[in-house]
């Protein structure tokens, strides 16, 4: 296991530049993942580490050596790629050992190395069958398998989940994480989906447009973002554009018309105009009368998804604008339904206030 550095690291592909100026620390034995729309330099970052690509600036380190203008076989690196990379006229066992057999380990090595990998992902009876006769699960654990083999000191993963089914990409986020504990090894997720970034990472760096945006604990990130990009792009977020009249908020936008005051918790300061966001989850949805002093709405409910546990929900306000809500389903005896009239409502503490520099 081995921490990863990535210091000052700079990109530019003809006029395009796709990194500018990123520097990242991750842990040793942390899971940390790169989240991001596409096109936002993750790839080309995780390229960049495992040494299929040179930084125009910055450098790469490595358990504390600078590996920058060292090639891919010398960083101590296993790679699993998005398409797993299987050679389909090798076995199992044969695919697995491959790194192994070009770094001349020795068989007797070679044949412990390789049980014990497919032990580590669970395909210990596996180990003669084709790539063709394994499901897409599968296939993925033995590239896993693969990459373990040759103990390296990091591993790093380029949206390996992305094939799967919804079902068994749910099954193999579990399994990852879980083989990850397990082994202990120092991990790096490419992915743009931020369920599966959440739920697997013990850390997250948001990159959008070429650019660390923030990194952070998942927690943090939804909870705390430090900009309007982490704040859209990590969870859903109604976005609200407030000045402060008497020391309280009034929105210069939706709820104007509503005549609904906005406001924040005392730790939450926030300058002459922000940009306050709001959680749909957060908000609370009756179909009951209800009078508000603050942070509160009467609107219509102008569209329904059922998504199971919960619904999620589109209300338009009085001044034209909308809120996204998500209630559970199980508060309803009936579903709501368009054109019902509804009252919305939120905590103060439920308002995140993001700098001044976003108010626009």
């Amino acid at each position: 296991m081995s921490s990863v550095v990535i210091d000052g690291v700079a990109r530019q592909f003809d006029n395009h530049r796709a990194l500018n100026d990123v520097s990242i620390t991750i842990e040793q034995g942390e899971f940390f993942s790169l989240l991001g729309p596409s096109g936002c330099g993750k790839t080309t970052l995780l390229n960049i580490i495992a040494g299929f690509l040179s930084p125009n600036k910055g450098r790469v380190l490595i358990g504390g050596k600078d590996v920058t203008a060292l090639p891919p076989y010398q960083r101590h690196i296993g790679m699993v790629f998005q398409n797993y990379a299987l050679f389909p006229h090798l076995s199992v066992a044969d695919n697995v050992a491959f790194g192994l057999k070009v770094r001349k380990v020795t068989r007797n090595e070679q044949q412990r190395r390789v049980t014990e990998a497919l032990k580590q992902v669970r395909l210990e009876g596996l180990a003669q069958r084709m790539p063709h006769q394994l499901s897409g699960g599968q296939q993925q654990r033995v590239a896993i398998a693969r990459a373990l083999a040759i103990e390296p000191q990091v591993l790093l993963l380029d949206e390996p989940l992305s094939n799967l089914d919804a079902r068994l990409r749910k099954e193999m986020q579990d399994e990852l994480r879980a083989l990850q504990q397990r082994v202990g090894i120092t991990t790096v997720l490419v992915t743009h989906d931020q369920e599966e970034a959440l739920t697997l990472s013990d850390r997250i760096g948001i990159l959008g447009q070429g650019e660390l945006q923030q990194t952070g604990a998942p927690a943090a990130l939804y909870r705390q973002p430090a900009n309007r990009f982490v704040a859209e792009f990590v969870g859903q977020a109604n976005l609200f554009h407030v000045s402060a009249q008497n020391g309280r908020y009034q929105a210069r936008d939706h709820f104007v018309a509503a005549g609904a005051a906005l406001q924040l918790s005392a730790a939450q300061p926030a300058g002459a105009s922000s940009l306050l966001i709001v959680r749909p989850e957060r908000v609370q949805f009756s179909t009951e009368p209800q009078q508000f002093a603050s942070n509160g709405s009467v609107a219509s409910v102008k569209e329904v998804s059922f998504a199971g546990a919960t619904l999620r929900l589109v209300c338009q306000l009085p001044g034209g604008g909308e809120i996204r809500v998500q209630p559970a389903e199980a508060h309803f005896s009936q579903l709501p339904a368009p054109g019902d009239r509804c009252y919305l409502h939120w905590q103060a503490a439920d308002v995140i206030v993001l700098p001044a520099q976003e108010s626009v």
